[in-house]
């Protein structure tokens, strides 16, 4: 019994994936991780050229990947992606592009996409760099062509943050497209434009399970 107990446990161990998170941009950021299943999570400073890898368990769920921008030398008080604290533990604020992830769920899959439901301020490429499944990214002048009703320090907001209503949080039943989740769309087509962007579209990306990944901002 001890055997077959070690056995079950195997498959997810051998499963965790590995993600290294690399800034190229030209500015410093301050990269953040974070799951909800379990919660977990972690962050660090990333200068122009560096890398991070993160060891991400299997089964992990909720999880995303995100810059943060402006931030104080101690990793806090940042204009974008902002979590309180230098190891964030949970969600940064918007505007923030995600990568976005669940490990090992149904048939043994990763699910993976990029996000730009909580706004935009740097771009992201997630790839996968083991599996031999396509990557994606979102990497558009947002800032520069932001709206002016989203416009933020460093980044462009999405409208359920800067306005609150249905229409754009979709929190009370179905909603779809508007002209503000068009102008993300038309910029990043590989990316989630508002929470009930089509998922039968391409913005949800597989891979086997124990596949690893990049993300570079």
């Amino acid at each position: 019994a001890l055997l077959c107990f070690f056995l079950f446990l195997l498959p997810l161990s051998t499963n965790a994936a590995t993600f290294q998170i690399v800034n190229s941009c030209s500015n410093t950021v301050w990269a953040a991780w974070a799951t909800t299943g379990p919660q977990a999570g972690g962050g660090t400073q990333l200068n122009p050229g560096q890398s991070w890898t993160v060891n991400i368990n299997a089964g992990s769920t909720g999880g995303r990947i995100w810059a943060r921008t402006g931030c104080s030398s101690d990793g806090r008080n940042c204009q974008t992606g902002d979590c309180g604290v230098l190891q964030c533990q949970g969600y940064g604020r918007a505007p923030n592009t995600l990568a976005e992830f669940s490990l090992n769920q149904n048939n043994n899959l990763d699910f993976f996409d990029i996000s730009n439901v909580a706004g935009y301020n740097v771009g992201i490429d997630f790839s996968p760099t083991t599996g031999g499944c396509r990557g994606i990214r979102c990497s558009a002048n947002i800032v520069g062509e932001c709206p002016a009703q989203l416009r933020a320090p460093g980044g462009c907001n999405d409208p359920c943050t800067v306005f609150g209503t249905q229409q754009y949080c979709c929190n009370n039943g179905p909603c779809g497209p508007t002209d503000f989740s068009r102008f993300f769309k038309a910029r990043c087509p590989d990316a989630y434009s508002y929470p009930q962007d089509d998922r039968t579209s391409t913005v949800v990306f597989t891979c086997p399970g124990g596949t690893n990944y990049s993300v570079t901002f």
